[in-house]
């Protein structure tokens, strides 16, 4: 049975390992339709890249992706109004802090999660995070592997003048270049 798959973020850029998660949810769910949900204002950190850049660099990493800007500043609140067949994509690190999200319990209520993992992570954080979840049996691990890249790497790697190939689709690393994206103070997060 196909379904939904959202996958949010900031995507300061969005990098071959965000690409990589997608597509490998995309085999493990059997998603039909990606939502890529690109946060405008993330609670979390600052972002001095404006966000309709960011929609467009998402939307030259995703093609065939239903691309748009979230407004809301929780996951909660963006889950809501999905079917319970939608499954929301997260990464182990991020699965491994869920409990601090907000409502944690009541995204679990809106849509299933799927946690990407990677060999070699620690599965005893994900055991303590399902072991506190009123609902752990709507929460379903899938193997990927490891694609070590951050954002903020990239973002340090250009403001040195270093490439980027191999980091992001080149068709983003071309489009950064041509606005002259994050050449500047590589310490911002």
């Amino acid at each position: 049975m196909s379904c939904t798959g959202l996958l949010g973020g900031t995507f300061n850029p969005p990098h071959n390992g965000h690409v990589a998660l997608a597509a490998r949810a995309r085999e493990h769910f059997d998603i039909d339709r990606l939502r890529v949900h690109v946060s405008v204002a993330p609670p979390h950190k600052s972002v001095d890249v404006d966000a309709d850049v960011r929609v467009h660099l998402t939307e030259l990493a995703f093609p065939g992706a239903e691309v748009v800007r979230d407004e809301n500043p929780y996951s909660i609140d963006t889950v809501k109004g999905f079917g319970e067949d939608a499954v929301f994509l997260v990464g182990a690190d991020q699965f491994a802090n869920f409990l601090t999200w907000r409502e944690p319990d009541e995204i679990l209520e809106y849509v299933r999660l799927g946690v990407a993992t990677r060999p070699g992570f620690p599965h005893e954080d994900l055991d303590y995070v399902l072991e506190r979840l009123r609902r752990p049996e709507r929460v379903e691990f899938f193997d990927m592997d490891p694609v070590p890249i951050s954002s903020s790497e990239i973002r340090a790697r250009v403001a040195a003048g270093r490439p980027i190939d191999g980091l992001v689709p080149p068709v983003v690393a071309a489009e950064i270049q041509t606005l002259g994206l994050y050449r500047r103070d590589p310490g911002y997060s």
